[in-house]
């Protein structure tokens, strides 16, 4: 059954849609679940910083966001991130510890099996 999507955001929208599609068709949890969790209101939701990333992730790892990445703290791993948004100083902080920084479709595009992708939130 498909989801009602209640967001004035078009953009954001159709990255739902899209993350929907992905995991019914490569069957990937992992897209539904960041699927849901952009689904929520924007209270329920808190964004994540790169110092989180710096405590939970492996270097070399590739971990999707679903939300925005702010630049609070360091970050010395070399990650691939993939969020619907990031604040500029967040892809900064990336690059200069050797990572890159994806937009949601971008990873869905290079990962869409889901298959090494870990969700951060």
């Amino acid at each position: 059954m498909p989801h009602a999507v209640r967001k004035e955001n078009s953009e954001l929208v159709r990255v739902i849609h899209a993350l929907r599609r992905a995991a019914r068709k490569e069957h990937a949890p992992i897209w539904s679940s960041v699927a849901d969790r952009l689904e929520r209101p924007r209270h329920q939701t808190t964004p994540v910083n790169v110092g989180h990333l710096e405590r939970l992730a492996r270097p070399e790892e590739t971990v999707v966001v679903p939300g925005k990445l702010l630049a609070e703290g360091p970050l010395t791993k070399r990650l691939t991130v993939g969020a619907f948004a990031f604040s500029q100083e967040a892809r900064t902080k990336i690059r200069a510890a050797g990572g890159s920084a994806f937009s949601l479709e971008e990873l869905l595009r290079s990962h869409p099996d889901g298959t090494g992708v870990r969700l951060v939130a």
